[in-house]
């Protein structure tokens, strides 16, 4: 028993020690000493790093990227998007593409022509494809860009506007491509013929990036039919470009191409290849989206369920 007692004193010993005032073995000014020692110390770090983001920042934009050089082309981007890029429908049946349509709806609703009357932060910029469109650098001081109009109405039958079914009730569907962004990025049409498939070469005109679908698979020739290209020169016109990213160009709106099948083969599975063509735009097998998308399509015309 004394024993215990013993010991139970050396503990409280240590945690307070009366006769030299020590805590934890050490006095008030020790523990004074050590913890200005770690507050310094912390500090001096706190500072190293805070100093390095600072200088980091400082070689930074707030509208450009620093390095672009490892940036890939710009994506093709189709709406409206299905699951495992495969879609089939019945044109006698509302309710196996009504998802698609509706889709499609909400995508165009930033291109509502209301919205675009604002002179403020809208220009017209032809309705022909014409030069870039050049607004200053991204440094400059002169702020936040107007961006160019592109009402809905410029894709036509494919705009929605008269058929809210953008042609899936006809068996003549229709489908929204645009261009991924890329800031400060100017693409380039086609210098020559030599780089485009013989078949394309009708699309090749000025000033507009010029987008091709055909059949993917040689079994499927002649299966696709009439392809119709509606929007600005049926490509993406120049002057839509560059963007100046979303702080200096926060009205932006991509120009659009429709395409619509008009006569594709019914009840019949078509793999479908779209691409376009630049000096600048480049296809990669580990990205199907670089540059071009591919679609499995299937129109039914089957008797409609009861």
């Amino acid at each position: 028993m004394p024993a215990q007692n013993k010991d139970d004193g050396g503990w409280k010993k240590f945690l307070w020690n009366s006769e030299t005032r020590e805590v934890l073995g050490r006095t008030g000014g020790s523990w004074a000493k050590i913890l200005l020692f770690y507050v310094i110390f912390y500090g001096f770090l706190a500072g190293i790093f805070i100093g390095t983001i600072q200088a980091l920042l400082l070689t930074l934009s707030s509208y450009k990227p620093t390095w672009q050089d490892r940036i890939a082309p710009p994506g093709l981007t189709v709406s409206p998007r299905s699951d495992k890029s495969e879609m089939a429908f019945n044109m006698n049946e509302g309710e196996t593409y009504m998802k698609y349509t509706k889709s499609m709806r909400e995508f165009l609703e930033a291109y509502n022509e209301e919205p675009q009357r604002d002179a403020m932060k809208y220009e017209d910029c032809g309705e022909q494809p014409d030069e870039y469109k050049n607004r200053g650098d991204l440094e400059s001081e002169i702020g936040v860009r107007k961006a160019c109009r592109f009402p809905r109405s410029f894709l036509g039958p494919c705009s929605g506007l008269e058929d809210r079914d953008f042609g899936f009730k006809e068996g003549k569907p229709c489908f929204i491509v645009k261009l991924n962004r890329i800031v400060n990025f100017r693409p380039k049409p086609p210098l020559s013929n030599e780089s485009i498939p013989e078949e394309a070469q009708y699309k090749v005109q000025p000033n507009v990036i010029p987008l091709y679908c055909h059949n993917k698979r040689e079994e499927d020739e002649g299966k696709l039919g009439e392809v119709r290209y509606h929007g600005i020169g049926g490509g993406f016109p120049l002057q839509y470009y560059p963007y100046y990213g979303k702080l200096l160009h926060p009205q932006y709106l991509q120009p659009l191409v429709a395409i619509q099948f008009v006569n594709i083969t019914l009840n019949y599975e078509l793999r479908i290849e779209c691409k376009v063509f630049g000096e600048n735009i480049h296809y990669s097998e580990k990205d199907r989206f670089q540059g071009r998308f591919d679609i499995k399509l299937t129109v039914n015309s089957g008797n409609k369920k009861k």
